[in-house]
Parts: structure tokens; sequence; C-alpha cells
């Protein structure tokens, strides 16, 4: 095979890779986004949940940082906690012009709750492959997202 044709099978593979990766995403989203449902939060309040039960209080900006959302969105969704309950803003100790989100006892017991059932939503959701063929897909996928990102 000459130079041409393995770009063009490369160039064809990738736009392929694209499409396979893009759709296989969004049914993954799609059932990820049904299951939180069921426990009645969405996505964004889901993850906002799931940082603070996990990592503990943290500033509200931070919150952004790790979910990949804008600070005035997440603000929006910890008002939406905080009405459930679920969530409480604390000044900072050192500097009261940042504000931290905790989560409350309420907050607490809904994660303890739902989290493990959610975990199994995952498995079942990936089940489409084995444990061994996840360590492959993880290793692979971030060595592209690694490659993409230092373009």
């Amino acid at each position: 095979m000459n130079n041409s044709g393995e770009y063009n099978r490369d160039s064809d593979l990738s736009l392929k890779l694209l499409v396979v990766l893009t759709r296989a995403l969004e049914s993954i989203e799609k059932q990820i986004v049904k299951n939180i449902k069921s426990y009645k939060l969405n996505l964004t309040e889901f993850a906002v949940l799931e940082v603070l039960f996990h990592k503990g209080d943290m500033p509200i900006q931070k919150i952004g940082q790790k979910i990949l959302l804008a600070t005035s969105s997440i603000t929006y969704v910890v008002d939406k906690l905080e009405n459930k309950n679920y969530v409480k803003r604390v000044a900072s100790p050192t500097d009261r012009r940042v504000i931290h989100a905790t989560i409350t006892k309420e907050g607490k017991a809904l994660m303890a709750e739902i989290f493990p059932k959610h975990k199994d939503a995952l498995t079942e959701i990936m089940g489409g492959v084995d444990v061994s063929e996840k360590e492959w897909l993880v290793e692979h996928l971030k060595r592209l997202g690694l490659h993409a990102k230092n373009l």
C-alpha cells in the first residue's frame, strides 16, 4: 500500500472513530441522565452533590471547575440544591469574599442511598465490554485525549 492509501485509511478511520465515540457517548449519557432523573435530580445537581459528597466542602467557583460548568450556572444549581435542603452556603473562615458549598445531612443521606445504585447502573450501562476491555479503553482513550489536548 502506498502512503496515499495509508493516509486515506487513517483519515477515514479517524472520522469513523469520531462518529462512533460521539454516538457511544450520547447513548451512555442518555442512560445516565435517565438513571439520575429517577432520583429527582438533574445531571448537574447530581454532579455537584457527588463532588461535595466525595471531596467535602468547596468554594462554589471550584465546583464549577471540577464539573466543567460556569460559575453563574453553578450558582443557579446550588440555589436549587439549597431549596431542596441538600446543600448550604457557608462563608469561608479565611476569606469572606469566598462562599463554600457544604453538603447537608439530608444531602449526605441522599447520596449514601443513591450513589451505590448509580454505580450499579453505570456497571450495567458499561456492560457491553468486559473488565479487561474497560481497562484497555481507559488507557487508550486517555492517551487519545491527552494527544488531542497537547496539539
